[in-house]
């Protein structure tokens, strides 16, 4: 089952919602590329710390937004994100950057250069993107819009889970404080615009998600 070559699929969501899984799961099925806007933006923090920078300067984060390469493979089935050559895949989970990932995403230039990386990743489509701006910013005319949740404690169980069995309260602390920045945040704040579906994964499985949203591209397309 192949979706056509053009269509763009824009998935939004909270963090822990299972927008990564369900996405690349969905463009294998369709047979489209995929795009991980929010290791990106891990990329740009893991080298602003590993350059020293203070992530809590707005000013210094913007004034070397432009200098990291940033590169986004797009296989669905293998994604990669390399700065400067180097494979960061690992470095940009790290707890380091869970941490300061917020205040780097915030800083307007580093929204604008990401987006015009992104855009230009897009192209003429065939391709599944998710994050926290797509349909909003980065994709407002995609063809399938999905806005993807999930309540806080399956969220946090399932990410404390993908961490090896973090706990699962302060995890979800977590979700929630990122939340709160994602959706505050005065340039591009997470939302569900007009026209997105929205879909909420608690108490559905990974399969179940995935053919709904498989199920809305088809359908639209």
């Amino acid at each position: 089952m192949n979706a056509p070559l053009n269509v763009v699929v824009a998935v939004d969501g909270t963090s822990g919602s299972g927008k990564s899984s369900t996405c690349r799961a969905v463009a294998d099925r369709l047979g489209l590329r995929y795009l991980d806007t929010g290791a990106q933006y891990r990329a740009m923090t893991w080298w602003m710390l590993s350059n020293g920078i203070d992530v809590h300067d707005p000013a210094a984060v913007a004034a070397r937004a432009q200098d990291p390469q940033i590169v986004s493979g797009t296989d669905p089935l293998a994604p990669t994100i390399t700065v400067d050559g180097t494979d960061v895949s690992v470095e940009i989970r790290s707890d380091e950057v869970n941490g300061a990932v917020s205040p780097v995403s915030a800083v307007p230039e580093v929204r604008a250069r990401l987006v015009d990386l992104q855009r230009s990743i897009v192209g003429d489509g065939g391709i599944v993107v998710e994050g926290r701006d797509i349909a909003s910013v980065v994709c407002p005319d995609a063809d399938v819009k999905v806005y993807l949740t999930a309540d806080p404690a399956a969220r946090a169980a399932r990410r404390a889970l993908e961490n090896g069995g973090a706990d699962v309260a302060a995890t979800e602390a977590s979700l929630l404080a990122r939340d709160k920045i994602d959706s505050g945040r005065a340039v591009a704040p997470l939302t569900q615009v007009d026209g997105a579906v929205h879909i909420d994964s608690t108490d559905r499985t990974l399969d179940e998600v995935i053919e709904l949203v498989v199920g809305l591209v088809m359908e639209r397309v």
